[in-house]
């Protein structure tokens, strides 16, 4: 396996811890009887400020992981793995894994330009697929 696929594949399972970081409060919060419906109305009680952090994390993990995803299986597929592709992926890896607190203890800046190092690492992927 590549160090990209390798990346990859432990980011996907970053998100599946973050995952839990999220369900446990949510559950918690919201109580069983709404995290198991159909959700077809709103919650009767609002999340923590920090549980609904945790799902915004959450989510944008989802959004990045499309992009970085991307770059991995092209980096692959073609044949480019380099030292400079691998520690991008692990930098967007180490990024991602940063990102978590960021989000869930409100730091600013910090929060934004740990995002903005996970997302030029895959940029910087995609164009070095392109070279």
């Amino acid at each position: 396996m590549t160090p990209e696929l390798t990346a990859l594949t432990l980011a996907a399972l970053l998100q599946v811890v973050q995952y839990g970081l999220f369900a446990v409060p949510a559950n918690l919060q919201l109580g069983t009887g709404y995290t198991m419906s159909a959700r077809d109305r709103a919650p009767s009680k609002q999340l923590s400020e920090r549980a609904a952090r945790l799902q915004r994390a959450l989510d944008n993990h989802f959004e990045g992981l499309i992009l970085f995803g991307i770059a991995c299986t092209v980096i692959t597929l073609s044949g480019q793995s380099s030292p400079f592709t691998a520690a991008c992926a692990f930098t967007y890896l180490g990024a991602r894994g940063l990102y978590i607190p960021a989000y869930a203890f409100g730091w600013r800046p910090g929060r934004s330009l740990i995002w903005a190092v996970g997302f030029v690492a895959t940029v910087l992927m995609l164009l070095a697929a392109l070279a």
